[in-house]
């Protein structure tokens, strides 16, 4: 499969909210742990206040632990402990509280099964081209490997790339050729990156010399800078990449 002048031999895809409709998932793990948590419904008026105190925290630890700024350990227990205390909660009663529900979530979202539209037939379509499929993840082991197995993707995954697994996270350089060495291929031409974050996925695999399509997962959601494909719906994907294999 050729594209963007490369000879693509693998395609590698993200996996949260790319593959996997992490947003939906997640939202509904932490509703499902704030109606089951009499400290959270004591301290948050509703399950909506609660995800959105959460998340706020979590993504500025996300974007700190991809950047390498914080390791694993602290982000799985300030994400609950923080917004805990913002809550009103303790500090002693916030940081109980997080090592339990960090558990119960990642247990709560492995169990959640919402794909993102069209994830199936592009993984379809990269199996009928004949290339390998890998997917290459900054998720925890403890819980990705369940949500590939419960939403039914062990199937299409030729090869499981996990930044936990090695201890690199994406965007580094590491991943991407420790990723290059697990599939056998070693020319940075022969891979191709699809994914919704543009620093971890996208950036991450252009400085590594693979090529990429940005997969523009919510509507604000801009291009990332230097990538020549984008999509806000992964249908268009095959179009795009048997367009580009024409010129």
């Amino acid at each position: 499969m050729n594209f963007d002048n490369h000879d693509i031999k693998v395609a590698w895809l993200d996996l949260d909210d790319t593959v996997i409709d992490f947003l939906t998932n997640s939202r509904r793990a932490l509703e499902r742990l704030w109606s089951s948590e009499p400290l959270l419904t004591r301290h948050f008026a509703s399950a909506s206040q609660w995800v959105d105190v959460y998340e706020h925290h979590n993504h500025q630890l996300w974007d700190q632990y991809s950047r390498g700024l914080i390791d694993r350990s602290f982000l799985r227990m300030e994400r609950f402990r923080r917004p805990i205390m913002e809550g009103g909660a303790p500090e002693p009663e916030a940081r109980k509280a997080s090592e339990r529900y960090d558990t119960l979530y990642l247990d709560y979202l492995a169990q959640e099964r919402m794909l993102i539209p069209g994830s199936i037939d592009l993984l379809r379509f990269l199996r009928q081209r004949g290339v390998t499929i890998g997917c290459l993840s900054n998720g925890f082991k403890d819980v990705q490997y369940r949500k590939i197995r419960n939403c039914g993707l062990e199937p299409w995954f030729d090869i499981v790339v996990l930044s936990d697994d090695i201890g690199v996270n994406k965007p580094h350089p590491d991943i991407y050729r420790h990723a290059m060495e697990c599939s056998g291929h070693l020319s940075p031409e022969s891979h191709l990156m699809i994914g919704d974050n543009p620093l971890t996925d996208i950036a991450g695999a252009l400085n590594a010399g693979w090529s990429a399509i940005h997969f523009l997962r919510t509507p604000d959601t801009l291009p990332a800078k230097d990538c020549r494909f984008a999509v806000n719906d992964l249908t268009l994907i095959p179009d795009l990449i048997d367009g580009a294999s024409r010129h």
